[in-house]
């Protein structure tokens, strides 16, 4: 087979970048992110993330929620394709640190159910109402447990 055929057969690469200040492994949280994506068939994805503080989260909230305050996650789904996602996530630091020690796990666990929350409301996940809210949470859960990290959202009970 011609080599140049072969490579035009291929699918795009799955593009993820993972930034931000904090003092965390970016590594992990990238490689995770790709494995929750191929889990999901959306391995030709375009996804940045970018880790933030609440003060930083705080007036992205009101900027593009009109919602005073910090949150955990804010998604910006810039459209899907065939097993694709293309977007941009920030993740609140600050929200991870205080939700992971109240919940006792690990806070590289937490930013990632952040980053699963993210990219499922680019699948057409919801948690606006009570019946999506636990759907989506229990694909949280397969999601994050198909990595071999487990249930962090229902770890909260």
């Amino acid at each position: 087979m011609d080599e140049s055929k072969e490579q035009i057969d291929q699918p795009p690469p799955t593009n993820i970048t993972v930034q931000g200040d904090a003092a965390i492994d970016y590594n992990w949280l990238q490689k995770q992110t790709r494995n929750a994506l191929v889990f999901l068939h959306q391995e030709n994805s375009d996804i940045s993330i970018r880790v933030v503080d609440d003060v930083e989260m705080a007036a992205l909230h009101v900027k593009h929620s009109g919602i005073e305050g910090t949150t955990d996650v804010l998604t910006f789904d810039h459209g899907a394709a065939d097993h694709a996602v293309h977007a941009d996530i920030a993740i609140c630091i600050d929200v991870a640190k205080r939700e992971s020690e109240k919940r006792g796990h690990a806070l590289q666990n937490e930013l990632l159910l952040y980053i699963v929350h993210g990219i499922l409301h680019c699948c057409g996940f919801d948690d606006h109402d009570e019946k999506a809210h636990t759907l989506m949470h229990k694909e949280e859960d397969r999601v994050l447990s198909s990595l071999g990290i487990g249930a962090v959202w229902s770890s909260e009970t």
